[in-house]
């Protein structure tokens, strides 16, 4: 009975040892923000699945607001995010949709993974594990390993009412999906992506082609 006794013990005592060792969702999600401070450039591939739509894309970021997305499915679609403004040229029509950012803009579509909008993310969001914080294979049947990350909103007002955030063995987010309002599901794929490069400035001024039509401030009026 004793031996049975001090058994027990052990067991309890390494369960509560290894509890204690596991790193907690929002802490992890910390270390993960953190990783994103340091990198002041990425460059890969881009998927964006929006139910049977299938978006393909170069994504050119730099720390801390300039985005540049070339597409190659649609192809020759642009969309280019720089320090004075938003543009997203669409070549079926040959029409630039330009909107100026505001002063206090700080460039929100650029922020979709980078350590601004994992600080968002935090701000607006709960954090927890899918699973728990062990590897799990990316989707059925993968032989790919991430942590998954289950974001739920705090208020209504957020565009994803749900984020799953699946984090590769390198630190970097290589997947995101997200759940809108509506309860429609739209999946980021972040594939091959490089850190630290040197991308330079003029990667990210855009000219769209001067034969197309332009649309300014579609998305809200210029400060004055």
């Amino acid at each position: 009975m004793k031996r049975l006794i001090t058994a027990l013990l052990l067991m309890a005592a390494a369960g509560l040892c290894t509890a204690a060792a596991q790193e907690t969702a929002e802490k992890y999600f910390d270390r993960i923000s953190d990783f994103y401070g340091s990198v002041s450039d990425y460059e890969g591939d881009l998927v964006i699945t929006r139910g049977d739509l299938e978006q393909k894309a170069r994504i050119s970021y730099k720390n801390p607001n300039k985005l540049r997305l070339d597409f190659s499915v649609p192809e020759g679609q642009v969309l280019n995010v720089n320090n004075e403004k938003l543009e997203l040229y669409l070549p079926d029509y040959r029409v630039s949709f330009i909107q100026p950012l505001k002063k206090h803009s700080d460039g929100t579509l650029a922020n979709m993974a980078n350590s601004q909008g994992l600080e968002l993310m935090k701000r607006n969001y709960s954090i927890g594990y899918v699973s728990g914080p062990g590897q799990v294979p990316l989707e059925e049947g993968s032989e790919e390993m991430v942590v998954k990350l289950k974001l739920n909103w705090r208020s209504t007002s957020e565009g994803f009412r749900e984020l799953n955030i699946s984090v590769g063995q390198n630190n970097l987010i290589r997947r995101i999906e997200g759940v809108t309002p509506g309860l429609e599901r739209i999946v980021f794929d972040f594939i091959n992506l490089e850190i630290n490069k040197g991308i330079p400035d003029a990667r990210f001024d855009y000219k769209s082609p001067p034969e197309g039509n332009s649309i300014e401030n579609f998305l809200f009026e210029p400060e004055n």
